[in-house]
């Protein structure tokens, strides 16, 4: 065992949580997050700066579980009309502790308010089951067959090579009598991990695979930074960007920060890695993750990456952009649903035209030369249609780049080079639904008459088998390999 993972199994590392808002008010935005599409319900939870984690998670996850019945006692209540300043979701919280749960327990000036409000919120709750003809609470929900039957997620495990290695990861796994099964050779045995077996994935070479539903929230390397819980599909961005050592590189929207942290690793912390995000809250929450796990060459940004002038010499040696904006959220499975106030049409069309500004303004970046643009959306709207029409205005610059070839699940649309474009899914690909585009700025001259439409075999970009290889060496350094070996 490495001294870095042995530091890790020593103690907790990585300091200690800050202090933070109180219960009501964490989970209040844990909720904005999952409604925000920044994370599952566990990564928010953990990532946050509350000091007890378990009970946070208990009170979200019951409170996304009676949402539904929460938003009819709310409205036929008439709470948020009476009390405007009563946030809908901290309002939310504090009434399924106050109906469903314990009792309030805190909340302070909250609290009061709320429960000036009890007896016509119990009495809303009495009519509602009369209403529905039950007697229990739990009756209430509706039947939890579907969620049953929703498509069963491997726990992707990425280890963080800032701090340690990819075979001492594999080695501690081991002495944890976990049962290491090699690299995947399909999706069949990964739908077939079982117990305490894992794999180490076939496209990305730093990340491990355990059967759905593992929890490494508490566990001592992840407490310490040395792997990081996240999906197979949120990899591919910076994987697929694979910005040198000593680059350049912007994350126009960056937080919760699992991608930034993911290219610091591939940058080895060598070069400027600029993050930037409107919520200051999150851009904080971020700011402690990325120390957990060791990253130093990143500056922060409190600003709307739109508001950026790319012509300010800051950023005159940007080669590499990574652009994954606010999207519907529609592809991750760990999402309850969202009762949204606006028709979905609307909604896309806003959120597209939001995602058409920024991708447009960062191709304006005068160096630029690489570009990755993902979502975590399963709709056209957000994806094909924004890529193509914003290269249908840049397209003497920019092309959009064929990548993993050995990738099944490609992009959908009205043009042909929609193929060059990943899609993912729970069922094609065991991980959330995504969509991940690269785009690289034109060769001129010869090269450009030597390339083939939207393909250049010879692109830097066009990731092939060999270029797995390569980067699985990169990431895992060979003379700790041969140490790692010969330890097992």
């Amino acid at each position: 065992m490495s001294g870095g993972i042995a530091m890790a199994v020593r103690g907790r590392g990585g300091g200690g949580r800050r202090s933070g808002p109180g219960l009501y008010g964490a989970a209040a935005s844990v909720l904005a997050g999952l409604e925000n599409g920044e994370g599952s319900l566990k990564t928010l939870v953990y990532g946050s700066s509350f000091q007890n984690p378990r009970p946070l998670y208990a009170l979200a996850s019951e409170t996304l579980r009676y949402s539904d019945v929460l938003d009819t006692i709310l409205g036929a209540a008439g709470l948020l009309r009476i009390e405007k300043k009563l946030q809908p979701l901290l309002a939310k919280v504090l009434v399924y502790d106050l109906l469903f749960g314990k009792g309030l327990r805190g909340g302070g000036r909250w609290k009061a308010l709320v429960l000036k409000h009890q007896a016509r919120l119990k009495a809303e709750l009495a009519r509602l089951k009369v209403q529905k003809k039950v007697s229990r609470n739990e009756d209430l929900l509706p039947p939890s067959g579907q969620a049953e039957q929703a498509p069963q997620i491997p726990r992707y495990v990425r280890v963080n090579t800032l701090k340690t290695h990819l075979d001492d990861v594999v080695d501690y796994f081991k002495r944890q009598q976990y049962s290491y099964q090699g690299k995947a050779g399909s999706m069949e045995e990964v739908c077939s991990l079982s117990r305490k077996k894992f794999f180490l994935d076939s496209h990305l070479p730093e990340l491990l695979i355990f059967p759905p539903q593992t929890d490494f929230h508490d566990n001592q390397l992840y407490v310490a930074g040395h792997i990081i819980l996240q999906d197979k599909a949120s990899c591919l961005p910076a994987f697929l960007l694979n910005p040198p050592p000593g680059s350049h590189v912007i994350d126009a929207c960056a937080a919760p920060g699992n991608k930034t942290s993911h290219l610091a690793a591939v940058m080895k912390n060598k070069g400027r890695l600029f993050a930037f995000d409107l919520d200051a809250k999150r851009l904080a929450t971020m700011s402690t993750m990325l120390m957990r796990a060791g990253v130093t060459c990143y500056q922060l940004a409190h600003q709307d990456f739109l508001t950026t002038d790319p012509g300010d010499p800051k950023y005159s040696q940007v080669r590499y952009i990574l652009l994954d904006p606010s999207c519907s959220g529609s592809g991750m499975t760990s999402r309850s649903p969202v009762e949204e106030n606006t028709p979905l049409a609307e909604r896309l069309q806003a959120l597209s035209g939001f995602q058409r500004k920024m991708l447009a303004h960062a191709l304006s970046f005068p160096a630029l030369q690489r570009l990755v643009y993902s979502t975590c959306s399963i709709y056209q709207e957000e994806n094909e249609d924004v890529v193509w029409d914003v290269l249908q205005q840049r397209e003497k610059d920019f092309r959009l780049v064929k990548v993993l070839p050995s990738w099944s699940h490609r992009g959908s649309g009205t043009f042909a080079e929609a193929k060059f474009c990943l899609r993912a899914s729970p069922k094609e690909t065991l991980t959330n639904g995504f969509f991940v585009a690269v785009l690289e700025r034109r060769p001129t001259g010869a090269d450009e008459e030597s390339s083939s439409g939207y393909f250049s075999p010879s692109s830097t970009t066009a990731v092939s088998e060999a270029e797995n290889r390569e980067g699985e060496s990169r990431l895992v350094p060979k003379k700790k390999t041969r140490k790692a070996r010969a330890a097992l």
